[in-house]
């Protein structure tokens, strides 16, 4: 799409910047509590790979002593059993070998099955522990962090990037093993069966870590970029489903349908770019791989058939060893190539664990202190004393300037003003969703950033204007947060916020399944179900965010004499664009540009014949139009109200 750069940093860039060694941090933090599981399928695949080398070996044996003229006993190698032990018959000697063999193929499958469940049990755990460990990260930084960052690249990390660890702990380690094993094991016995012909299979050998070394310095960055992409495509297909109302409104299926098609194009383009360079590893390291074999069946096939050693080789070689070196060559040539496979692997998994460990090492703004003190409300007397807040720390676009007022305790106030005054943010930094830039917020003279944060928000009650509800039953996200609410108690909280009538009229009652994001309730339904799940919580401190902007008015009255009961003898934050709903709040603080502008009641404030006075008689219908000054004041803000969406969504 026209205008997109699909080249902008990865969003979690400055994040993996300063982590440092996150393979070996994976292991020894998240691996170590699963040391038996582990050793147990690294011992067992040494075994495994061992006995699969077996059959090769006596295989030599039976031709070189049962069908050839050498003595039996002196070509078993590797055994421990006394001379006296070995079968003396050429039959005896041919059921000892079937037998050998047989017992090789058994035993492998006891230590192929214990090495799987020991690699499979670690990689499981440790996924587990690293997906619920980020996650928990995630959720307790702040919201700064969340608007700066889109929904979609977060899930890509909690779900491809752990899945990509997962896959490396599993397989990764797995042929790994495999392969140290089977390279070492064959490279011992070709030179214990003939060292002039093993330093001609094993002379690709160096080619070859060449060859992975340039494959790796290459790869690395294409995955970072490939890594990036998928968030991007996430992002942007949870995006479009979480809007799919707005999509078909507005017709703009096909405007839709392009810019998921370009950031598919995208990623297409980076995972080809990783995949193109695989494409053209793999064969060239088979290839390289594959001249080993040549070479042996080549310099091997030419001694034995001739009799005699060929150029510089001395002794003989007989057909047995020949045919063992012929098969362990083709076995070394499919962990040789298999190499590529380990380090694509380990070189996936990095990338995705250095955006994992970057998130879990970011730090917020807001301090957390779990030995802190609890809140205690005695009551409810809040003070803002020369509050100012920006995003991102920076004092040249202050949200909330130099703010200070004092509330009662049991009184209400409400706060008022055009988009983008900063009316949200200066609840949020009481709720300590945000931190104070400067000055200090205190809650009967506790301040807030001295209390624990769970004590904190445990005595307040929240209701937005996006009343936000998961996915389950209504009885479910009423009692969200209060967990042991019985069913009467609830059936009162629901009452209390007029939620009751039309919870009975569902199809399932209060069992009935809200949908996605509470999709099958109306916004009017889904804000008094919000209403009665800060009733329930019965809270010291109340905030109400718009809380009843998404109802009709004959509801809203019903709503507001229950919102008059919660409130009484209760602190109370209204924020309200409806005038009517907050007239008779104790105190009213009309904010503009972040600044406290007016504060008073309501009939002081109609008689300053200031911002408050002319917001109600538009509202009213006294007046037509705000005067020229305001409106100019208006258009000015409109840049800093886009910032302030884009930063934290304030109203």
């Amino acid at each position: 799409m026209e205008g997109v750069d699909w080249d902008k940093d990865d969003p979690f860039e400055e994040q993996r910047e300063h982590v440092e060694s996150p393979m070996r941090r994976l292991l020894f933090e998240y691996g170590r509590p699963y040391w038996f599981s582990v050793t147990v399928g690294l011992i067992s695949s040494v075994f495994a790979r061992a006995l699969d080398l077996l059959p090769a070996l006596l295989l030599a044996v039976a031709i070189d002593s049962l069908f050839g003229e050498q003595e039996f006993s002196e070509q078993v190698p590797l055994v421990v059993l006394p001379e006296s032990w070995l079968p003396n018959t050429p039959p005896e000697q041919f059921a000892f070998v079937v037998l050998a063999i047989a017992g090789s193929f058994v035993f492998g499958s006891i230590f192929h099955w214990l090495r799987n469940w020991g690699f499979n049990a670690f990689s499981q755990s440790v996924q587990h522990d690293v997906r619920t460990a980020t996650y928990d990260k995630m959720q307790r930084l702040d919201m700064e962090f969340f608007s700066n960052k889109q929904t979609g690249e977060m899930m890509s990390v909690l779900s491809n990037d752990v899945n990509q660890l997962e896959r490396f702990l599993n397989e990764g380690m797995n042929s790994a093993t495999r392969l140290i094993v089977m390279v070492v094991g064959i490279t011992f016995l070709l030179f214990w069966l003939n060292p002039q012909l093993a330093l001609v299979s094993l002379a690709p050998v160096p080619l070859i870590a060449i060859f992975t070394y340039v494959f790796v310095k290459k790869i690395q960055p294409k995955y970072a970029a490939v890594r990036s992409s998928v968030g991007k495509v996430n992002s942007r297909l949870e995006n479009n489903l979480g809007g799919i109302n707005v999509i078909k409104s507005s017709n703009t299926e096909e405007y839709e349908s392009e810019r998921v098609e370009d950031v598919s194009k995208n990623y297409y383009d980076k995972n080809w770019d990783a995949i193109w360079l695989r494409i053209k590893f793999f064969p060239g390291l088979q290839v390289i791989s594959g001249i080993g074999f040549v070479l042996t069946f080549l310099v091997g096939g030419y001694w034995v058939l001739m009799g005699t050693a060929p150029g510089p080789f001395t002794g003989t070689l007989q057909t047995g060893t020949f045919v063992a070196f012929i098969m362990y060559t083709q076995q070394l040539v499919w962990p040789m190539a298999q190499f590529g496979q380990v380090i694509n692997m380990y070189q996936r998994a990095e990338a995705s664990s250095e955006r994992i460990f970057g998130l879990m090492d970011e730090q917020g703004r807001i301090e957390r202190d779990d030995e802190a003190e609890a809140l205690e409300v005695r009551e409810g007397r809040v003070e803002y004393e020369d509050v100012s807040f920006s995003y991102d720390n920076n004092p040249d676009e202050r949200i909330i300037d130099d703010v200070s007022f004092e509330v009662d305790g049991g009184d209400t106030v409400a706060l008022v003003g055009p988009t983008g005054a900063g009316k949200s943010t200066v609840l949020k930094l009481l709720l300590r969703l945000y931190d104070v830039d400067q000055g200090s917020i205190r809650i009967d003279g506790q301040d807030v950033r001295e209390v624990s944060l769970a004590s904190l928000r445990r005595s307040m009650g929240y209701v937005g204007q996006d009343s936000f509800l998961f996915y389950g039953t209504v009885e479910e996200n009423i009692a969200y947060g209060t967990f042991d609410a019985d069913r009467e108690e609830i059936v009162e909280a629901a009452k209390a916020a007029e939620a009751h009538d039309f919870i009975q009229n569902l199809p399932d009652g209060y069992d009935t399944m809200v949908g996605e994001r509470g999709v099958k309730l109306s916004g009017g339904q889904r804000q008094r179900v919000a209403i009665a799940r800060a009733v329930l919580k019965d809270p010291d401190i109340l905030v109400l965010d718009e809380a009843t902007s998404d109802v009709d008015t004959e509801t809203e009255m019903l709503i507001q004499r229950s919102i008059d009961d919660l409130t009484e003898n209760r602190t109370t934050f209204a924020i309200a664009h409806r005038l009517s709903t907050i007239k008779d709040a104790d105190q009213i603080l009309v904010l503009e540009d972040g600044e406290i502008v007016e504060r008073g009641t309501h009939e002081e404030l109609l008689e300053n014949d200031g911002l408050y006075s002319h917001l109600w008689g538009v509202q009213a219908g006294e007046i037509d139009e705000l005067p020229q000054e305001f409106i100019e004041r208006a258009q000015r803000r409109q840049a800093r109200t886009e910032v302030e969406a884009d930063a934290g969504n304030d109203d």
